[in-house]
C-alpha cells in the first residue's frame, strides 16, 4: 500500500522543488522509503508502505531492466504468485518476491491484458517509452483511488487530490455539493472538487506522450455478472468467501483486524484465527453509551477465538477533536458517522500493525441492508407514487412512503432515511438532478433487487472504500476488505435472487455461512451500523456543539450556498427542541462547513508550476 503522483505534458521538465513538495503531501501514505523519477515530458513520485516483499530492491519508481517500462503502483494482487510463475514458464526472470514487478513484468508479456489476470486491489501508472504511451489504471470496484487533472496538454494522476494544490488553487465542485448534501457522496466521476476526476473502478487511461493525446477505456465492468444466469449456490458462495479472506491475509509483515461486533468482521477474525498461527489482535471502539457499545459481541467472538482484544473508547471530545483532521485526510465530508471513528480507530491500529483487515462491503455484496429485507414493499410505493393522482393523498401513513418516492427512483433513495425538506429549504439550489450518475446505474435493471445492488455497488460501496483508504493511509496502515473481491462477486452476482435476497431478512447467506463459526444471537441480532449520538453530542459545547457555534459565524464558508435565515431557525430549532431528526441534518452541514473551510489549508500552490 503507497500513494503516488504522476505528471505528464511534452516537451516540460518538472523541477525537484515540485517533487519534493508533492513528496510531502503523500508521505503519511508511505513512510517507509520515497522516490521520484523527472524526465522530459514526465513526473513520478512515490511514497512506499512496505508490505510484500519489504526490501529495497522492491522500491518504486520500478524500471525495467531494458529501461523501457517504469511504474509506480499503490495496492496489492493477492494472486501475484500464480501470475509470476506463468510469467516464468514464459522465461521472464525476476529480481524481487512482490507483486510490483509482477504487473510491470506481466505489461511487458501480456500488455495492457495483464489487467484481465489480476486479482486485489489497485491504481498504477505505467511508461511505455517503447510505444510512447503511458497508461492509468484502477481495480474494477475503485478499492484504491485515483485522480486526474487535465488541462490542455497537462494531464496528472495522484492517488489524493491535495497534491494538485501545488500547481492549481483548489475549488469546490457545486455539482458534487448537490450530492453531497443529498447522499453524502458524490457518485461517479465527481470528486468533490472542481476540474478533478475521480477515475472510474475498472477503467483505464492512454496518454500519448509526444502529443498529450489521452482516451478511456473500459476493461471491466462488475455490473455486467448481474445480467449473467442465477446458477451458483450456497456452498460456491461460501467456499468463494472463505477463500477470499484467506487470500487476503497475504503479508509479509502480518496484519490486524477491526472488530466491531457485527456478523462481518466477526466472521472474517473467525476464520482468520482459523489460518492463524499465532494470537491476532483484534480492534474495536466502545462507546461511553450502551445504547450504542457493542462491546458483549466482541466478547463473544473473543471468547471463541484465540484473538487479544483491544477497545478504544471514543467520548464527545475526542470524537470532536478529530473530526476536521478526518475531513482532511479524506479530502470531503465525512460520507458516515463511523468516518471519525475509523480516524480514531486506525491511529490506534498504526502503533502496532501495518495491515487490518475489515468488514466493508459484506452489505453491498450480500443485501445487508434494510431495504434489502423490504424491498417488495419499497418496489410497490414506487410503481404506486407514479399513479398521476398520489399527490392529492396526504402526507401520512400508508401514503407518506409511496409520496416520498414521487419523482424520485426509490433503488436510489430508499438509502435515505431522514426528511429531504428540510434540506431542500436550506439548500435550494443544490440537488441532483434526475438524471444523476445513480439513476444511469439503476436504469441498467428492470429487477428491482438488481437496481439496489447496482447502485449501492457503484455509489454508497465506493465511498466506503475511499474513507477506509485514505483514514487508514492517514496513519500509515493498509486496510483490506475481503468482502470486495472480483472472484467472490463473480459467484454471488449470480446466486438466484430467492436465496440471495428474498426479504424479509438481511444477508440470509452470508448469516448461514457466519452461523457455523460464530453464536446464533451474535449473527442474527439487529444491524447496528454504528449509531452514534448526535443529538447529546450538539448540545455539549465542548464537544460536537463547538462547530454548531461555528455554523452562526459571519463568514461560515457554508453560508455562501445557503439560504442563511432557514440555516439558523434550524439551528435555533434544534437548541430549542434538542431533536435526533434534526441533529443528523445539522451532523451533515457542519461536515460540509467544515470541508469547506479545509481548502483554505490545501497545500500551498507553487506559482511557478501552475498550469
Amino acid at each position: 500500500m503507497c500513494g503516488f503522483a504522476a505528471f505528464f505534458q511534452p516537451k516540460r521538465m518538472f523541477s525537484n522543488i515540485l517533487l519534493s513538495a508533492i513528496d510531502k503531501d503523500l508521505y503519511h501514505r508511505g513512510p517507509d522509503s520515497g522516490g521520484n523519477l523527472s524526465e522530459k515530458g514526465i513526473a513520478l513520485v512515490f511514497r512506499r508502505l512496505s508490505i510484500l516483499d519489504p526490501k529495497e530492491i522492491s522500491d518504486q519508481p520500478m524500471t525495467s531492466d531494458d529501461g523501457n517500462y517504469t511504474i509506480v503502483y499503490n495496492g496489492e494482487i493477492y494472486n501475484f504468485k500464480s501470475i509470476k510463475n506463468k510469467l516464468i514458464n514464459l522465461g521472464v526472470n525476476f529480481k524481487t518476491s512482490g507483486d510490483t514487478e509482477v504487473i510491470l513484468n506481466g505489461y511487458r508479456s501480456f500488455g495492457i491484458k495483464i489487467l484481465d489476470y489480476l486479482q486485489g486491489m489497485y491504481s498504477f501508472v505505467i511508461i511505455d517509452r517503447k510505444k510512447g504511451i503511458a497508461l492509468a489504471a484502477r481495480d474494477p470496484f475503485g478499492i484504491k483511488p485515483l485522480y486526474m487533472l487535465r488541462a490542455g496538454n497537462f494531464t496528472g494522476f495522484s492517488s489524493e487530490m491535495r497534491v494538485f494544490s501545488r500547481i492549481r488553487k483548489a475549488q469546490p465542485d457545486p455539482q458534487a455539493l448537490s450530492e453531497l448534501l443529498t447522499f453524502k457522496w458524490a457518485a461517479g466521476e465527481l470528486s468533490n472538487e472542481l476540474g478533478i476526476v475521480r477515475m472510474e473502478g475498472g477503467s483505464f487511461y492512454k496518454i500519448n506522450l509526444n502529443d498529450g493525446e489521452i482516451k478511456k477505456y473500459k476493461f471491466c465492468e462488475t455490473l455486467d455478472f448481474l445480467s449473467k444466469n442465477k446458477e451458483t449456490s450456497i456452498e460456491e458462495a461460501q467456499e468463494a468467501m472463505i477463500k477470499s479472506i484467506e487470500d487476503h491475509l497475504l503479508s509479509d509483515v502480518g496484519y490486524s483486524l477491526q472488530l466491531s461486533g457485527g456478523v462481518d468482521s466477526s466472521l472474517i477474525t473467525a476464520i482468520a484465527s482459523k489460518k492463524s498461527k499465532s494470537k491476532l489482535l483484534a480492534y474495536g471502539i466502545s462507546l461511553n453509551e450502551k445504547k450504542y457499545d457493542e462491546f458483549k459481541y466482541r466478547k463473544m467472538v473473543k471468547k471463541k477465538y484465540p484473538i487479544e482484544l483491544i477497545d478504544l473508547k471514543i467520548t464527545n471530545k475526542s470524537y470532536a477533536d478529530a473530526l476536521p483532521e478526518t475531513i482532511n485526510s479524506i479530502e470531503g465530508p465525512s460520507s458516515h458517522g463511523g468516518c471519525v471513528a475509523l480516524w480514531l480507530l486506525c491511529k490506534e491500529i498504526s502503533k502496532k500493525n501495518k495491515v487490518v483487515l475489515t468488514g466493508e462491503g459484506a452489505d453491498e455484496f450480500f443485501g445487508g441492508y434494510e431495504r434489502y429485507a423490504i424491498w417488495k414493499k419499497l418496489m410497490w410505493q414506487e410503481r404506486l407514487s407514479k399513479l398521476p393522482f398520489i399527490q392529492f393523498f396526504p402526507n401520512k401513513y400508508p401514503f407518506k412512503g409511496i409520496k416520498n418516492f414521487l419523482g424520485r427512483d426509490a433503488a436510489i433513495y430508499s438509502s435515505i432515511y431522514h426528511d429531504l425538506n428540510p434540506l431542500n429549504k436550506i439548500f435550494p439550489e443544490f440537488f441532483p438532478t434526475p438524471f444523476s450518475y445513480r439513476n444511469k446505474i439503476s436504469k441498467k435493471f428492470n429487477n428491482f433487487r438488481d437496481r439496489l445492488y447496482s447502485v449501492d455497488q457503484k455509489s454508497y460501496l465506493e465511498s466506503l472504500l475511499i474513507r477506509q483508504d485514505k483514514i487508514s493511509m492517514a496513519s500509515s496502515l493498509e486496510a483490506r476488505v475481503p468482502f470486495v473481491h472480483l472472484p467472490l462477486w463473480k459467484i454471488l452476482a449470480r446466486l438466484p435472487h430467492h436465496i440471495k435476497t428474498p426479504g424479509k431478512i438481511t444477508k440470509p447467506v452470508l448469516k448461514f455461512i457466519a452461523s457455523k463459526h460464530l453464536p446464533n444471537s451474535l449473527v442474527y441480532r439487529r444491524k447496528n451500523g454504528l449509531l452514534l449520538p448526535y443529538d447529546k453530542w450538539l448540545s455539549d459545547d465542548a464537544g460536537l456543539g463547538r462547530y454548531l457555534e461555528m455554523l452562526t459565524e459571519n463568514n461560515a464558508p457554508i453560508k455562501e450556498y445557503a439560504d442563511n435565515k432557514k440555516l439558523t431557525d434550524i439551528i435555533n430549532l434544534f437548541r430549542k427542541e434538542r431533536n435526533y431528526n434534526i441533529s443528523g441534518l445539522l451532523n451533515k452541514i457542519i461536515n460540509i462547513d467544515l470541508w469547506l473551510r479545509n481548502f483554505s489549508n490545501r497545500p500551498k500552490l507553487i506559482k511557478e508550476f501552475e498550469i
